[in-house]
Parts: structure tokens; sequence; C-alpha cells
């Protein structure tokens, strides 16, 4: 087969050749530091980014975390993503490789009466039937059966580098995909944070409001009782009164949203909504300070939010996909070879004499396709122009995913301080105004005033200790927090 290896030849002599354009990582400009904040220590010092939620301090909502990041149905996806990908990449490196197939057959026909016994002979070579004659050509109504086994094997030759383009995007999706998994995980963990934390506001405002309740009933029991004895006015007892219907009105709402808080984490953890109810309708214990977020520069983006790598993956998988189309446009190039034993019965059919041997090869050159083939080319081009769009969009929107949640958590630690003060001063002022009351010197609406205006500051205290932690969480997902980099295979 003379002409079936020189072209086997010129296989290996083309091998290296890959058409497409090569990928080259690109260089996103980002700025410096982010605007109106200093540079802060790089992700990694002090609290550990991989498991940002254990610098609350808080037990419970490191076990609800932990369990969403096992249970919850997105990770599941996720991770089946991950395997989809990883079984597409051995299909495309099944392209381009030989493939070979066993076959047997057995098979049989029956003459018409009216053929003619020269040209039978040209068709078939022996058989075996009814009527037939030794030399295996059967009468004109008889029959041939032919029993065949042996193994054919093919290689279209990837001369141009196709089929290497197809593993080349195959291997990038399946890093695309991992990484993708990374960034449910970073948002999971927020989520989860982000409802724990506002669940326990709706708990810390609870808790003040029965403290209130419990005091407005004493009030009232005491003005009642001055009241009867003639001591105050009656009119005491009855603002005394409004103000207790008027923080039992208050709590209702307050109780429903927190049950569904924790719907919501109960799904967040993969579980049915009702199933965290008991565990946590009871407040935990009280939570710390936000820790500090070790923001780092706007480079580090590039390297630690998943979305980003994401995306930047997905625009090599693009890349590479340019290659395979292109690689259609030249000539393709098969190689075909069969062995088998044939014969017309089955007592010689195991024999050297059975055996056939058959080599081809083929080159087929596109001509006229209507323009299908330079369309795919422009369709991958745009898809890599897409891919590169939004890469840069994806980088964008981590900058401003800091930037925002830096600026609110400035802007929220000066009023928290601010309304630190105010309860400070408000409860200075409940205090000397019930002391005022015991002397007699005020009446009981002034204390029932100086109450409300306690309770709003330390409302809003807490409402503001609520919202630093959230964002503080927010802060921790907007760099990328939530993920180790110990696996480095994804980095490529």
């Amino acid at each position: 087969m003379p002409r079936t290896l020189m072209i086997a030849a010129t296989a290996l002599a083309l091998a290296g050749c890959t058409v497409g354009p090569n990928y080259a990582r690109p260089e996103m400009a980002v700025p410096a530091r982010y605007a109106g904040i200093a540079p802060a220590p790089a992700p990694g010092q002090g609290i550990d980014p991989a498991r940002w939620w254990t610098g609350f301090g808080d037990q419970r909502l490191n076990a609800l975390i932990d369990k969403a990041l096992t249970d919850n149905p997105d990770m599941a996806m996720a991770a089946s993503r991950v395997r989809q990908a990883r079984l597409q990449e051995i299909v495309a490196r099944a392209q381009g490789k030989p493939q070979v197939n066993a076959d047997a057959n057995v098979s049989h026909v029956e003459f018409s009466r009216n053929a003619g016994l020269a040209s039978l002979g040209r068709l078939f070579a022996g058989g075996t039937g009814t009527g037939q004659t030794g030399a295996g050509i059967a009468p004109p109504g008889g029959g041939v059966t032919t029993y065949a086994l042996g193994f054919d094997a093919s290689w279209e030759l990837d001369l141009f580098g196709g089929a290497r383009r197809g593993v080349e995007a195959a291997r990038a999706r399946i890093e695309a995909a991992e990484w993708t998994r990374r960034d449910a995980a970073v948002t999971i963990a927020a989520e989860v944070a982000d409802a724990y934390f506002a669940l326990r506001l709706d708990q810390a405002q609870i808790a003040l409001i029965e403290s209130e309740i419990a005091k407005a009933q004493r009030s009232i029991e005491i003005a009642h009782h001055q009241a009867s004895a003639g001591l105050t006015p009656s009119i005491d007892a009855i603002r005394a009164r409004g103000a207790l219907t008027q923080a039992q009105a208050r709590i209702e709402p307050l109780r429903a949203d927190a049950d569904i808080r924790i719907h919501a984490l109960g799904i967040l953890t993969g579980q049915p909504p009702e199933a965290l109810l008991d565990d946590l309708r009871t407040p935990g214990a009280e939570l710390g300070e936000a820790p500090a977020v070790p923001v780092g520069l706007p480079a580090d983006l590039l390297r630690r939010r998943p979305d980003v790598r994401a995306a930047e993956r997905r625009l090599a998988a693009a890349t590479a996909d340019i290659g395979v189309q292109v690689a259609n446009l030249y000539p393709r190039v098969n190689l075909t070879a069969l062995g088998q034993l044939l014969s017309a019965g089955l007592t010689n059919f195991v024999s050297q004499d059975s055996g056939q041997l058959v080599g081809s090869s083929a080159i087929s050159f596109p001509l006229l396709d209507w323009g299908r083939r330079r369309a795919g080319v422009k369709i991958a081009r745009e898809a890599r122009e897409q891919a590169y769009i939004d890469y840069q969009a994806t980088v964008l929107r981590a900058l401003r995913d800091v930037e925002d949640p830096l600026t609110s958590l400035a802007t929220e630690r000066r009023r928290n301080a601010v309304l630190r003060q105010s309860l400070a001063d408000a409860t200075r002022s409940a205090q000397a105004v019930a002391a005022r009351h015991q002397a007699g010197m005020v009446a009981q609406d002034a204390v029932l005033l100086a109450d409300i205006q306690q309770l709003a500051a330390r409302e809003q205290v807490a409402a503001s200790d609520a919202l630093l932690r959230q964002q503080t969480a927010a802060l921790f997902k907007a760099i990328g927090g939530g993920w180790g980099e110990e696996i480095q295979s994804a980095a490529r």
C-alpha cells in the first residue's frame, strides 16, 4: 500500500500544523486602588478569606454555611456541570484518533430462478445452500450463505489541528465549570450570612420590644393604682395602655419575618423550609463586631474572583473554537483498514485461506458548500468577541461590587457611631426622667415618651449593627472570598 504510506508520511509531516489563533490571557486595565479607600492588606493576612464567616465568631452561622456548601442544590448542580465538562473532554480527545470496531455477520442470498449463472459467478466467490455447485456458484433458485468476522479501523488524520483545538476548548470549559462551581460557593455563603444576620436583627428587635412590653405592663399597673388612689389622673393609665398595644402590634410582623428568614435558611441548606424553625427560633449568643475585610488591591480581583476566572476560561474556550472551525476549511484525510475472516462455510472459516485484508485512503477537498464553512469560522469569531466583552463586563462588575460595599461600610460606620451616641443620650435622658417622675416632678407621659425614644435609639443601633454585618459579608463576597487556593489546576 505505497499510496497509503505516502499519505501517512505526509500526515506526520503536517502533524505540528495547528490552525486558528493561539490564546493569550487578556490584559485588563484596573485602577491602582479603590476610590477614596487607603490600600488595605492583601487577602490572606489576618482573617482567612476562604472561611471568612468564621470571623464573626458565631458557631451557628459556621454550621449553616458549612451545610449549605455541602447540601445546597445549586452546589450539586455546579458539581454535576464540572463532571459533564470532564466527560466532554473525553469526547474531544477521541477526535482525530484511530477508531477500531469489531464486526461479525452472516448473510444469505436466495437467487432468482431467472438469473444467469455467469452473472452470479461474477458476484460470488463461494457458497453453500440448496442445489449449490462445488465452486460456490448457486444455480437459479439456490442460495449462498457467507460468514464474516473481523476488525475495521479508521483514522481521520488531524492534519490541521482541529481536534487539538477541540481538546483545548474542552479543557478550558472544564476550568470554567470549576470556577463557576466556586462562584456558586461564594454566592451561597454570602446569601446564608445575609439571611442569618437579618434573622438576628429581627430577633434583637423582638427582644427589645418584649422588654418594652414588660415595662409598659408594669407602668399600667402603677398608673392604675395611682389613679385609684387619686394620686394621678386616669389619662396616665390610658396612655400607658396605648404604648403597650402599639408595642404588641409591632412585634407580630417581626415574628413572621423571622420565620420567613428561617425558611430561607432551610432552603439554602438543602432542607425543607420548616426544618430549622426549632433550632433557630431561639436567639443565639450575642454577635460581636463585624471583622475587618482584607480588601487588597483591584488587581487581586483578577486572581481571586471566581466569576472573573470563569469568564476568562470561557474566552479561552471560544478562542480555541475558532481553530476547530478553521480546520474545516482544509482537506480531510481518512485511512481505513479492514482485516477479517470470510468464508462460505463454517468448516473452513478459521483458516489462513479465509483471511482477507483491505486498506484504503481517501482525501476530500471542500469545493462548494455555499459559504457554510466560512460562516462557521465567522460565527466562532463572533462568539469569541462576545466572550471577550463578557470578560470585560465581569471585571467591571467585580470592581463595582467592591466599591459599593466599601463606600456603604465607611458611611455606615460613621452613622453607627452617631447612633450609639444618640442611644447613650436617650438612655441618660430616660433615666433622668424616671428619677424626676419618682420624685413627683413630671407626669407619667414624660416617662413613656422617654422610654419610646430610648427604644427607637436601641432599634436603630441594632439595625445599623446588622447592616454592618451584611455589608461586610457582601464585601467578602465581592473580593471572591469563600474558596481556597489549594487547587491550582483551574488557574492554567
